[in-house]
């Protein structure tokens, strides 16, 4: 099979992959759960390609991220669910409804900010449309969570649920009781490690992340940021490790967990404290 500008060679590639027998056993074992992370981790490489002004970059991103588009429409058409000329002309349907003063079958022009109004107004009757279908008669009233957008990163939508519960008084008071809960998260997990049982680890690790987001929001910290910088803050310390080591000739394979230790603890010395204003 060669490589191709057209989408439907794509399809035909994810097809062979997910064949049965002849297919590949990694993508044969996966499923919508498994590889819906991947398919956000492609949308933010999408995003720092797009941040960092490199366009060969952004082409291979976004082919990754057209990828997942097609390996989910066939798992989806695999299930009798939908194909991906399906989610093809769902989008096409709704990208013409959304703008009327450019496909409709009529003269005039709208101004910017009225298009903007327009495309929330139709939203918001899709939007309308699709709860409708979702909800029936004996349905249960609508939670107050319910208006909490799903397609946020975890983080995110993690501080939003705890904003909205806190409205109505459902919170703790002091950060020192959310302190608490997470050293109740974190003995849970203990707990399901002497049982060695995966999932209720994932569970339980869950429950701890959600705990730590609380902690954030009652200390008015950002998680999302607090996480890039402790992102940077590993990086950073890590690097000491490699340049020291390199200047001894030493490679990190040739280290010893220890040394390496010692390293971040020195990389962690050397920096200036935190409550230093020249930092």
């Amino acid at each position: 099979m060669t490589p191709s500008r057209d989408i439907s060679r794509l399809i035909e590639i994810m097809a062979q992959l997910r064949t049965p027998v002849t297919g590949c056993p990694w993508d044969l074992e996966q499923n919508f759960q498994t590889i819906a992370p991947y398919t956000i981790e492609e949308a933010y490489e999408v995003a720092d390609a797009i941040a960092r002004n490199d366009f060969d970059d952004l082409k291979d991103e976004l082919g990754d991220l057209l990828l997942q588009v097609v390996y989910h429409a066939r798992m989806a058409e695999e299930q009798n669910a939908f194909a991906f000329g399906d989610v093809v002309e769902a989008i096409t349907r709704k990208m013409i409804r959304r703008h009327p003063h450019v496909f409709a079958d009529k003269d005039g022009n709208i101004a910017a900010a009225g298009v903007k109004s327009q495309w929330e107004r139709i939203k918001a009757e899709e939007k309308g449309e699709r709860a409708a279908r979702r909800t029936s008669d004996a349905s249960p009233p609508s939670s107050l969570l319910s208006n909490v957008k799903a397609g946020q990163p975890a983080l995110t939508r993690a501080m939003a649920l705890q904003r909205k519960a806190s409205t109505v008084g459902f919170d703790w008071n002091d950060p020192r009781a959310v302190l608490q809960k997470i050293r109740e998260e974190a003995d849970e997990i203990e707990a399901a490690l002497d049982q060695a049982d995966k999932v209720e680890l994932a569970a339980e690790t869950g429950d701890l992340l959600f705990a730590l987001v609380n902690l954030a929001r009652h200390v008015d910290a950002d998680p999302d940021m607090a996480l890039r910088g402790a992102n940077a803050k590993f990086e950073r310390r890590f690097a000491y490790i490699e340049r020291t080591l390199a200047s001894q000739g030493r490679s990190l394979e040739a280290a010893s967990l220890e040394e390496m230790d010692a390293l971040w603890n020195e990389a962690k010395g050397n920096e200036a404290p935190r409550h230093d204003p020249s930092r």
